[in-house]
């Protein structure tokens, strides 16, 4: 039973060429120009360190309750029990606090390096996780400029975890669970060129109150989450030395180049990946 042979060879060869010859579609940027994205923009002066966010995301994605503030450090990163974070920075303007999460890149590095699609970036903004295409190699984690995606190691059925940014609610809401109860207002949820014009007039209106830059415009070819602070972002643990350009940008022609190992590795992998898939359907019919 399962995948014969010759059907075997023969998804080892049409993958082989399709990752030889390269998607053309895929290998084009995805930017405001052509896509209008969804996003949120976090104002770190509004917030006030509630954690309300915190809070309505576990129990939105049914996960553990956060920790009380007593038993958490100030600064945590996010990992399988907790797709974001409220961190807190001391500064020359005091504390400045700082929500993290996955950032939902424009052409999000962890959607490039997946062999089996299984993270995606969808039409309205969000990067998502399906669990039924994943093989768990984790090159999801590894090329992640931001170190969102988590594993669960200790898990009988391990899935990775990080924000969607609310995908499936947002079939039926006009925003995220964060965005729609944070009492400060300090999240707004919208398309991301409004956003991006809002936090422009926020820093013109006010420039004694916000350090002049919105992170995640233009850091690694943009991204759908979009920051204010009132302080540089280097102090509140954000990566500034991050490249304007996306980081999938830098495999264009990759594969032009490269020895054949290295792109009948990743088509062995899907190969096995997709015999092993069947094999469990299939057994799980004659079981039946």
């Amino acid at each position: 039973m399962g995948l014969k042979r010759r059907g075997f060879l023969k998804l080892l060869g049409v993958t082989g060429m399709a990752l030889a010859v390269g998607d053309s579609s895929a290998a084009e940027p995805i930017g405001d120009n052509d896509v209008e994205f969804n996003g949120i923009l976090y104002d770190s002066t509004r917030c006030v360190d509630c954690r309300t966010c915190e809070e309505v995301c576990a129990e939105s994605h049914k996960l553990p309750a956060p920790k009380p503030l007593d038993q958490i450090a100030a600064v945590r990163k996010t990992d399988e029990t907790c797709n974001t974070v409220v961190n807190t920075y001391q500064t020359k303007k005091g504390e400045v606090y700082i929500k993290r999460q996955c950032m939902h890149c424009n052409e999000p590095a962890c959607a490039a390096a997946c062999l089996t699609k299984a993270m995606t970036k969808t039409k309205t903004g969000p990067v998502t996780w399906d669990g039924d295409k994943c093989m768990g190699c984790r090159y999801c984690m590894v090329s992640c400029p931001f170190d969102s995606p988590k594993f669960e190691y200790f898990s009988a059925n391990p899935k990775i975890q990080k924000c969607d940014m609310c995908f499936e609610r947002l079939k039926t809401e006009k925003s995220t669970s964060c965005a729609a109860n944070c009492p400060a207002e300090a999240l707004l949820y919208g398309k991301r060129r409004d956003l991006i014009k809002e936090a422009r007039r926020r820093i013109c209106e006010k420039p004694e109150l916000y350090f002049d830059h919105i992170y995640g415009e233009h850091e690694a070819g943009g991204t759908g989450w979009l920051y204010l602070s009132p302080v540089p972002f280097e102090q509140l643990g954000m990566n500034t030395t991050l490249q304007q350009s996306s980081y999938p940008a830098l495999t264009k022609g990759f594969l032009y180049a490269v020895p054949s190992v290295f792109v009948l590795v990743p088509t062995l992998l899907l190969g096995i990946h997709q015999a092993t898939k069947n094999n469990h359907l299939n057994q799980a019919k004659e079981d039946e």
